[in-house]
Formats: C-alpha cells, structure tokens, sequence
C-alpha cells in the first residue's frame, strides 16, 4: 500500500517551464488542478469521454486532442442485441479539438456534419451530439447530466516522471436523463439505473503505453455504487486511480489491483483483487469492443469488455458491500501513440 497525499486546495498541473508540478501530485475528492500544459509538441494527451449506461444499453462520446490529431468518436452498445455501433472522426493537428484547463470547462466541437456540446451548468453538464452520417443513418443524442451537491468525484495525478505525467479525473455514479435517436430508432435513458460516467485526461504522455480501466454505476439494494478500477500504467508510480464510491462518498484505495484475465480470449471473466482484500471482484463480460488503430502516429488496440461485476468490497470505514451483477466494463488498452 503506497501513502497518497489528498489535496483540498486549487493546484497548477504545471511549472511554468512546462515540467510536472511536484505539489498538483496527489487526490482529491473534488477537481482543484489547472491543467495549464505547455510544449511538449506530440506528447500532450487530452481527452473527455463520457459514458452513460443502463442495464440494457451503452452510449459513449469523446472528443481527444492528441497534439499532431483530433480523435472524436462515438458509439452505442446494446447489450441484448449484442451489438456495437461506432463511428470515429481524425481532425489532423487536432483542429478545433480545444480542450480546457478547468475540469469544469465546456467543449465545442464542429465539423463535417458532426456537433458536439458538452456544457457546464449550475448543477450538471448538458451534452448533446449530432452526426449526419453514424453508420449509414443520422444520430442525435441528448443528456442532462446531474452532479449531485458534495459528490466526491476521483482525481489524480500520476507522476511517471517530471516530464511525462497524467492529471484524470473519474467521476461515475452520476444521474443521466436522455434520449439517443439512431436512425429510426430511439434508445430512451431514464430510470434508476440510468448513470453517466466521466474520464477527463491531460497529460504529457510516453510514446508506449498499456493500461486497465475498470468502471461500473449502478443501486444496489438501495445504495448507487460506484466503482473506479485501474492497472498497469499507475503501477509502481506511488499513486493508483482505484476508488470505490458508496452514495456520493469516495472512498480511496492507495495500493496496485491485480488483474488476471485471459488475453486469448477476452470473454473468460477476470478477476480484480486488491492485495489487502479491499476490493474483491470478479467480472463476467457479455459483449466485446475492439477499437483498433494504425494512422500515422496512432498505432492502438482496446478490448472493452461490457458486463457484471460480483464480489465485495470494502468502504473506508471497514463495512463489507457485496456486489451483485453490476453493470459496467473491463478493458485492455495496448498504444503507441
């Protein structure tokens, strides 16, 4: 188990040489850092994806600004059909990908027949996409996304080094309303299980990289349960991006999970543990996307795993919470970018 420090007051990312910021290393329960990255042509990463899930379907949006490219894209997961519809869009030189500071910052995109809106207010964020073209068929989409009053939300930064560092910030568990048009069909997103999760990223970046994520939303006999599963690119770094978060309150894991999976075959459930026993999981995927790329610069292969996690973890203060088919995803993320 590494000691962690959690910070509570407003940071700078960077020095004003561009180099890592050694106090903005750390957590905390509510965005404090300014992401004022600077230089470092081709090795800035910045991204904002959002996920919103239901027991029944998945809709995703990102819009990335990777320095020499823009990387948009968007899909829809139907986990009964079995089925993933995605579309991606490469804007060279990441043209009108501007991303902010601030995790609060709004983000506009327009080109080519797509829009896409991602707004801040007073008690959530509006998003709203629309493509002419997704896959053969127009596609608009609509959430309103509602952050709680005093949500704990996960953010960390993690400190390969001074020149190569990560700020994200994960925040899940977050109640969504909305509705995704696809063609002739509409997706209705509503109900109590019905949650929209972020993952926020600014970051000088390796050329190579591997990394696990793990995320789930959902109530659970009568608590919203969120968990934040993280591997490989943290290891060793003295700071991990694994929370679990039990209505609204974070609880922080300050030790590397371990993650067993199949390799050959995706499909065989994984197993995420913690080595004190915190967190105990088991996750049984029932859909796979693979998102693979070769352009230029991006060489990248993800295996998103839709599924339940089963098991138990632990909360801060000791209680033992069992988990029972929880919604969420697994993946295996291999790039050189």
């Amino acid at each position: 188990m590494v000691v962690e420090q959690e910070l509570t007051e407003a940071v700078d990312l960077c020095l004003e040489n561009g180099r890592l910021n050694q106090a903005a290393v750390g957590w905390s329960r509510q965005p404090v850092h300014r992401c004022n990255l600077r230089g470092r042509w081709l090795r800035k990463k910045q991204w904002n994806y959002w996920a919103i899930t239901t027991e029944t379907h998945l809709f995703s949006v990102t819009v990335s600004n990777l320095d020499y490219s823009g990387v948009i894209f968007v899909y829809v997961a139907d986990f009964d059909d079995k089925t993933v519809n995605e579309v991606t869009k490469i804007v060279p030189l990441g043209r009108g990908c501007t991303l902010p500071e601030m995790v609060d910052g709004d983000v506009h995109f327009a080109d080519g027949g797509w829009t896409i809106e991602m707004v801040h207010s007073n008690t959530g964020i509006a998003l709203d996409v629309n493509i002419a073209d997704f896959d053969g068929v127009p596609l608009t989409a609509h959430f309103d996304v509602t952050i709680p009053a005093d949500h704990d939300t996960l953010n960390v930064v993690i400190p390969w080094n001074e020149k190569t560092f990560q700020f994200t910030s994960k925040q899940n568990t977050l109640p969504a309303e909305g509705v995704v048009q696809m063609g002739k069909a509409t997706i209705p997103f509503t109900g109590e299980q019905s949650f929209a999760c972020l993952d926020l990223g600014r970051g000088i970046w390796p050329r190579d990289c591997v990394w696990n994520w793990g995320s789930a939303s959902g109530k659970q006999n009568g608590r919203i349960i969120g968990l934040n599963l993280g591997g490989q690119w943290t290891d060793g770094t003295g700071m991990t991006e694994n929370g679990i978060c039990v209505n609204g309150r974070l609880t922080k894991i300050s030790e590397d999970l371990q993650w067993r999976y199949d390799k050959t075959d995706f499909m065989v459930p994984w197993r995420i543990t913690a080595p004190s026993g915190q967190i105990d999981l088991t996750f049984t995927p029932f859909l796979e996307r693979i998102a693979a790329s070769d352009l230029w610069l991006i060489q990248s292969e993800v295996h998103q795993m839709f599924g339940h996690y089963n098991g138990c973890i632990f909360t801060k203060d000791g209680e033992e919470i069992e988990i029972h088919n929880l919604v969420g995803w697994a993946e295996d993320h291999v790039a050189k970018w």
